[in-house]
């Protein structure tokens, strides 16, 4: 029994560590996978089924891919947040970046920087209806930034002389919808964007012109990727001598520009609900999907170091307890980046997306499910094993006969429980840019600005999942005649 149980451990820890190592995939010459952001208008814009396949996907988009038919070379899209995007460019899980990324002098120490195709200005923006008409207003008050931009970088060169005060966002809709409630005063981001949002009904106004404009430019990693980057200019001096980049530039940016994600935009719950039906569906599909392989994955991981966690073995015990401290310490956050990004960083193998997330999911639920199993078993009076013992039982056998089917009555609760946690826990995937629900409506969101209505049909749609699950709690629960 002892033999068996440490190959199905030994099994089990190769299949894991072999899921980490999986290769994305072979790829042909020429083939890059590029970070870029989700939906960050007018610059990349999603349809509705989260690609960019769509009339107008964005500036930045319909450019790189200009250039990839010009230089013959394929590509895949890996959409993220910015702070995200520099992180998994650092840790070689993107060849490029294709993020709006302004040119500045400590970008350019970890980045080697394309022809800029597009000079970028920032501005001040402010609801309608306010009283803020110029920086000297902002003493004493609180703006909005998006971290890790260019704008925030700005805002804080000039923090001291204005006398104000800095809140970050991860994204340009979050940031605006705080201005727009009243959290902050104003928001310092990209012109263009300020403008696409003013175009989607958005109440704000610009303070001032355009400033601090910078040069635009694909990067690649410092030192790496020579080839993609002579591709990209030779493409790039290709779509301006034959006017191709000209007629992306008057699309988006253009005085008669109509561009807005959508041509029409039904504002409605039923609308925006029927508009983006297959986002929602493929956020609820992904939600689900990595909730329930993590789920099996913890659960049998959870169990193994349970009951290794009452063995008599100390070395064992240890194990169990330092893999539990350890994953219940981190926050899930750290944890997906460290899967994500520090991981390859450190092996230089990819790890896709979908695997990323189930194993942080798998990480953080296993350790927990390790102690209330070893709390489980603890629970059973300890004369139940002793009793057992005098009557000629091995331990495990002991264990298995014994003990465990009267822990598993004491467990069951604490397993459905684990797997409302684990479900709720994949939000915070969309950090990393898997495209579970909570990634969907942030993309949804920027393309139509309806931050209120997206995020509660969102909560309503969890609300929804997590009362099966509520209800699958309590039918076992009643069925085992078990108490809370």
């Amino acid at each position: 029994m002892r033999k068996n149980s440490i190959k199905i451990l030994l099994a089990f820890v190769f299949l894991f560590v072999g899921m980490l190592a999986l290769p994305t995939g072979a790829k042909a010459a020429d083939h890059y996978t590029i970070g870029t952001g989700p939906t960050f208008m007018p610059f990349q814009i999603q349809d509705n089924q989260g690609t960019y396949t769509g009339k107008h996907p964005g500036l930045e988009i319909e450019i790189f891919k200009a250039i990839a038919k010009k230089e013959h070379f394929t590509y895949t899209f890996k959409p993220m947040e910015l702070t995200a995007n520099i992180t998994a460019l650092e840790g070689n899980q993107t060849d490029g970046i294709l993020a709006a990324l302004m040119i500045t002098p400590e970008r350019k120490d970890k980045i080697d920087f394309s022809d800029s195709y597009l000079s970028v200005g920032l501005t001040l923006a402010a609801p309608t209806n306010s009283k803020i008409k110029s920086w000297k207003d902002l003493k004493g008050k609180t703006i909005a930034v998006k971290a890790g931009s260019t704008s925030e970088a700005y805002a804080e060169s000039v923090q001291k002389k204005y006398g104000f005060n800095l809140r970050r966002f991860k994204d340009s809709n979050t940031e605006f919808n705080d201005v727009l409630v009243g959290n902050t005063v104003a928001a310092v981001d990209s012109t263009a964007t300020v403008e696409y949002a003013i175009k989607n009904k958005m109440k704000l106004h610009l303070v001032g012109k355009a400033y601090n404009k910078n040069p635009v430019a694909f990067g690649v990693k410092k030192g790496t990727h020579k080839k993609l980057l002579r591709q990209f200019n030779a493409g790039l001096k290709a779509i301006k001598a034959d006017g191709t980049y000209n007629k992306i530039i008057e699309t988006y940016l253009g005085k008669h520009s109509t561009v807005t994600g959508s041509t029409k935009i039904d504002r409605s719950f039923i609308g925006l609900l029927r508009d983006n039906a297959t986002s929602f569906l493929d956020g609820i599909k992904m939600t689900v999907e990595i909730t329930i392989v993590a789920i099996i994955l913890a659960t049998v991981i959870g169990v193994i170091l349970g009951i290794m966690g009452v063995f008599p073995n100390k070395a064992l015990r240890a194990i169990s307890t330092t893999y539990a401290f350890i994953f219940r310490s981190i926050p899930v956050m750290v944890l997906a980046f460290f899967v994500y990004i520090g991981i390859p960083n450190l092996t230089g193998q990819k790890i896709p997306l979908f695997v990323a997330g189930v194993a942080t999911i798998t990480l953080e639920n296993s350790a927990y499910t390790a102690s209330f199993v070893r709390g489980g078993i603890n629970a059973v009076p300890k004369g139940q094993m002793e009793a057992a013992r005098a009557c000629g039982l091995s331990y495990l056998t002991a264990m298995r006969q014994i003990v465990l089917p009267q822990a598993v009555r004491i467990m069951v609760p604490s397993f459905i429980n684990q797997f409302i946690i684990a479900l709720k826990g994949t939000s915070v995937l969309s950090a990393i840019g898997v495209a579970e629900l909570t990634q969907q409506g942030t993309i949804i969101i920027a393309k139509n600005m309806e931050g209120f209505k997206v995020w509660l049909l969102i909560a309503v749609m969890y609300l929804i999942l997590i009362g099966i699950l509520t209800w699958l709690s309590n039918a076992v629960k009643k069925h085992y005649k078990l108490a809370d």
